[in-house]
């Protein structure tokens, strides 16, 4: 299983809780700045830092944002750089963009250049709390967006035994296999025809929708 690539424009403390969470569970993760000192901060947690202007087309296409599973705009205090970077990102081709707006007319200028999901983390940092709290069989949530979150999930009794590849989720569950974690230990390839085990989790990307489909007991 290939390694599930990410964009993140803007390491503001959002910015940077993004692009530390996603490497941390075995994501590679390009993370651009105009500072400095953010990029040096984070350049040794991340697969590639680089000090840049996001809304230069060729900076982001010699980055290789083409091949970008997903990008995070986390630029709030410069909305038409952020907007200007959202157009540029869909028009090279990334299929999943969330920007982080910072009003409502951020939001909708935002959805209407081609942005597929707005968040605003501070509004929603209560929602995501009681979403922890209340959703007991996930290990924990970290909420991308109102639309896409990753999260870990426990094995549950009926896939012990069974495949990654033998349960469908991404063909059944429209729900994407970042990592299998057992303990401390981290596989981010994981090979799906090996047998799942109990003390194993999973570390799954998907709508937040399809995520509560799935039929998650003790």
């Amino acid at each position: 299983m290939t390694k599930k690539q990410f964009l993140v424009i803007g390491l503001g403390q959002y910015g940077l809780s993004v692009a530390r969470t996603l490497s941390g569970m075995g994501c590679e993760v390009v993370a651009v700045d105009m500072n400095e000192e953010k990029i040096q901060e984070i350049a040794d947690e991340v697969t590639y830092a680089v000090t840049a202007d996001a809304t230069d087309e060729e900076v982001l296409e010699n980055l290789g944002v083409n091949n970008m599973d997903a990008a995070v705009i986390a630029i709030t205090n410069d909305m038409e750089s952020s907007i200007m970077a959202t157009i540029i990102v869909k028009d090279l081709g990334v299929p999943q963009v969330i920007v982080k707006a910072s009003s409502e007319i951020h939001k909708k200028i935002a959805l209407k250049v081609g942005a597929d999901s707005v968040v605003f983390p501070e509004k929603e940092m209560g929602a995501r709390t009681a979403k922890n709290l209340m959703a007991t069989n996930f290990v924990d949530i970290v909420e991308l967006s109102s639309d896409f979150s990753i999260t870990e999930v426990p094995v549950q009794r009926e896939w012990e035994g069974r495949s990654i590849r033998e349960i469908g989720f991404r063909e059944k569950h429209n729900i994407n296999i970042i990592a299998v974690k057992k303990g401390n230990d981290i596989n981010v390839s994981p090979d799906p025809n090996a047998p799942l085990k109990r003390e194993q989790c999973l570390v799954v990307i998907g709508e937040n929708k399809a995520l509560r489909k799935l039929e998650i007991r003790h």
